[in-house]
């Protein structure tokens, strides 16, 4: 099977006739499947591989998603001997049919043994000698030999490296779109549209000497808002210290008119002062609903305020060289 299959990723254009052959002769030291071998030696990535195999056994992959998390119920369908015997994991469990992970998918001998073990009608998957073997471990605590594990680590890493690279690549566009902006509705667009990504709720609230009045919000409504900026209240310590407060939003006279937007005091809010030159010219308030906490994003939102900042003066300073 492992030529056969070596020469349908060969028609496939996925790997060539070389890399076939050294994965044939890493195969016979290390031993293992030939896709797994195929995989160590940087040639195909495990993802590629288990496409792969969905097309060449013509049964669907499992997805990984399926295997970080199986109930008990669906283990306990097949026995640890069982599962090492047939290097199968059970990830669903419907009525009177068990979905499998099987690195032998077309083998309808085995399927029918499995029907009649189980009792069960067998639904088969797709699936990686790799995944297999960190499934079986996961479940039914079949150790992995060191070199499946640093296999996942590499992968593990890679996808880490390239989710950091997209990150990189999606703040880059959001400092360009707040760098080209030409008017202040544009800023406060790209403010409330990038704090909502984190966060469920996004206001900002313009200063007007000691008060606030409402400018644009999502998950909110803030139109006609005007709010006193009355001492002790969340308001006036943001300004007076001009620092950023996080924490809940306390029910006290002072935030009175804030809880009322609100519907009722959230566990955990954000608001942070967007500044130009020292002086505080509108106020960032977010938070995840009145009963959720914000997980991450603090430093993120607290570096778009900045931005927001910067880009207002840009729009100031286009202004007055334009009247000049």
């Amino acid at each position: 099977m492992a030529l056969k299959l070596g020469e349908a990723l060969i028609k496939e254009s996925l790997i060539t006739k070389e890399q076939l052959k050294s994965a044939l002769e890493r195969q016979v030291i290390f031993g293992g499947r030939i896709g797994t071998n195929l995989v160590e030696l940087g040639i195909l990535r495990e993802r590629e591989l288990a496409s792969f195999l969905s097309t060449y056994f013509k049964v669907p992959a499992v997805d990984p998603s399926r295997l970080v998390s199986i109930d008990e119920e669906t283990i306990s369908c097949i026995s640890r001997d069982t599962a090492e015997k047939y290097k199968i994991v059970p990830f669903r469990k419907e009525r009177n049919r068990l979905f499998l992970a099987m690195l032998d998918p077309r083998s309808m001998a085995r399927i029918d043994e499995l029907r009649f073990v189980t009792g069960f009608e067998i639904i088969p998957h797709a699936i990686t000698e790799l995944r297999l073997l960190h499934a079986l471990e996961k479940y039914y605590g079949t150790e992995r030999d060191l070199r499946y594990i640093s296999i996942f680590r590499k992968e593990e890493a890679e996808a880490e490296e390239k989710r950091g690279d997209e990150s990189k690549e999606k703040f880059l566009k959001v400092k360009e779109q707040f760098a080209n902006v030409k008017e202040k509705e544009e800023v406060i667009g790209i403010l409330l549209s990038e704090s909502q990504k984190i966060s469920s709720r996004a206001a900002v609230f313009i200063l007007q000497g000691a008060r606030l009045k409402g400018w644009k919000a999502r998950g909110l409504n803030v139109d006609s808002v005007e709010l006193p900026v009355v001492p002790n209240s969340v308001f006036s310590d943001v300004i007076q210290r001009r620092n950023y407060y996080r924490g809940p939003l306390l029910r006290i006279p002072e935030n009175e008119a804030l809880v009322e937007i609100l519907g009722g005091t959230p566990q955990d809010c954000l608001l942070i002062p967007i500044q130009i030159r020292e002086k505080i010219i509108a106020l960032l308030y977010v938070d995840n609903g009145n009963v959720s906490v914000m997980d991450s994003g603090l430093n993120y939102i607290n570096t778009l305020a900045a931005l927001c900042a910067m880009s207002f003066e840009l729009v100031i300073l286009r202004r007055k060289i334009i009247e000049l």
